[in-house]
């Protein structure tokens, strides 16, 4: 029997240094198996020099980033006199079709991805709270993972599920309205000439993510040789308690038995 193909990976690595060793701990304990890049912030030159030396099983892909941070192209349309980004979800989604935005785009997006294939090899594209996902961005995605010779995109296909302590929180309805968004994008976007991932989990419950909720999403998925992506945010700043919560997961070794016991295998992109 052929089983189903999990993915557990660490979006904004290279954010901060607290979030670059989280992943690194996460990776060791056997949970965390791929982790994305972001080249804009902070903590990437400590991701490259002191993280990716020490991980080689580690998989890397992209985390395209035009939401925060300082840009590296200082498109107009997208960020502040000091080249800050400056604009929201909804902006890019009613400016989608724009073709002064969409140039502006492609050339940060170029910028980044090249600054991150100076440094390792790059499997996969997700992006920064999802922007990558709105159709007319999605399109460009794709064109440069041809054209950079990248195997996989994400797309979030996540299949509804209700964790009855969770879903009372003022949060849900809000994300509920997220996955229906995104899941709508998923339709639009998904074509067979490029890999992809078949479902995701880490939209409906962002910020309420623990071990049970994982679980309960991942028993929602059937399809045998399929492959799941979950995405951690994990960092060692207590400050930030949800996603110190998803680092202290990685360290719970129970979790992985779990994991196994619904017949999921844990890999990455390298597949």
């Amino acid at each position: 029997m052929q089983m189903k193909k999990l993915i557990i990976n660490a979006d904004d690595f290279g954010y901060s240094k607290d979030n670059n060793t989280a992943i690194e701990k996460g990776h060791n304990s056997g949970i965390i198996s791929s982790a994305s890049l972001i080249t804009n912030m902070e903590g990437f030159d400590d991701a490259i020099n002191n993280i990716i030396p020490n991980c080689p099983n580690l998989d890397i892909g992209f985390h395209f980033n035009i939401m925060e941070g300082q840009s590296l192209t200082y498109p107009k349309l997208l960020c502040n006199k000091e080249g800050l980004f400056n604009k929201n979800y909804l902006y890019l989604i009613a400016n989608a079709t724009n073709t002064n935005l969409l140039a502006q785009i492609e050339k940060e997006f170029r910028a980044q991805i090249e600054k991150a294939l100076t440094h390792c090899k790059i499997t996969h594209i997700d992006s920064h709270v999802h922007t990558h996902a709105i159709p007319p961005i999605f399109k460009l995605t794709t064109k440069l993972a041809k054209e950079y010779h990248i195997d996989y995109v994400r797309t979030q296909k996540e299949l509804p599920y209700i964790v009855l302590n969770k879903s009372i929180n003022q949060k849900f309805p809000i994300n509920i309205i997220k996955n229906i968004l995104l899941s709508s994008y998923t339709k639009i976007n998904k074509t067979n000439e490029f890999k992809t991932n078949d479902y995701f989990i880490g939209i409906l419950y962002t910020s309420m993510m623990d071990e049970n909720t994982i679980i309960k999403g991942l028993k929602k998925i059937k399809k045998e040789n399929s492959i799941t992506e979950v995405i951690f945010h994990p960092t060692l700043d207590k400050n930030k308690e949800n996603n110190y919560k998803e680092f202290e997961i990685t360290q719970n070794p129970k979790f992985k038995e779990e994991l196994q016991t619904l017949g999921f295998e844990l890999t990455n992109y390298r597949i």
